[in-house]
């Protein structure tokens, strides 16, 4: 049986209010007032410096890290949980684990943050662990937490599968020899997900399970 590796944002949960009102929040601060919530619904999912790199359009890495700073002041109180678990995860969820899969979480949010939301929406019993990025920004791509994720895992790539909907997913697998599975719900396009090497793509979560029993 494979070991599961989930995504998070767009691929369980759809955070898109919380994150989007955090980007706006930090942007507008720092003097981007032009900045629209349908602008920023394509930096869910990246590592949080290399969306506000594009954002703010700088290398600056100080300015960089003011604005995730004034992101993080509102997300940990206010924005982590202005976010919505979709319908069918928990069954989901339940019948990978059900069918033998193991299940580990592996995002580029915060793993300080990513816990909180695996236990405020009840996943805990069927994701145990958490491999995510550390607040300074190490370990913030997909290829290091797969790469990180398998070491803590103790598994070789054939073992695994990353399941997510954005190409970094699908790159960050690949990158370590994993199959991926990308999901059309989320954030990233069929063509993004295509693109970047999926071994597969489903619409739905029946799919979604049909298919990890043969990829």
């Amino acid at each position: 049986m494979r070991h599961l590796f989930l995504d998070l944002d767009g691929t369980l949960t759809d955070p898109a209010p919380g994150i989007g009102a955090c980007f706006l929040h930090s942007a507008h601060a720092l003097g981007h007032t032009t900045l629209t919530p349908a602008d920023v619904r394509r930096f869910i999912g990246p590592p949080i410096r290399e969306a506000f790199a594009e954002i703010l359009g700088t290398r600056d890495a100080a300015r960089i890290e003011d604005a995730v700073r004034i992101y993080r002041e509102r997300f940990s109180t206010v924005g982590l949980f202005e976010n919505a678990i979709y319908p069918g995860v928990l069954d989901t969820l339940a019948r990978l684990q059900s069918a033998g899969h193991a299940l580990s979480l592996v995002t580029s949010k915060a793993a300080i943050y990513a816990e909180r939301i695996v236990d405020h929406f009840g996943m805990r019993a069927y994701v145990p662990r958490v491999y995510g990025a550390e607040l300074s920004g190490e370990r913030s791509t997909k290829a290091e937490l797969v790469a990180y994720a398998l070491a803590g895992e103790r598994l070789v790539a054939a073992q695994a599968c990353m399941i997510g909907d954005r190409e970094h997913d699908i790159l960050g697998a690949k990158a370590n020899g994993v199959a991926a599975i990308g999901v059309s719900w989320g954030y990233g396009s069929r063509a993004e997900l295509d693109a970047a090497g999926a071994d597969v793509i489903v619409d739905t979560f029946d799919e979604l399970v049909a298919a990890v029993a043969t990829t």
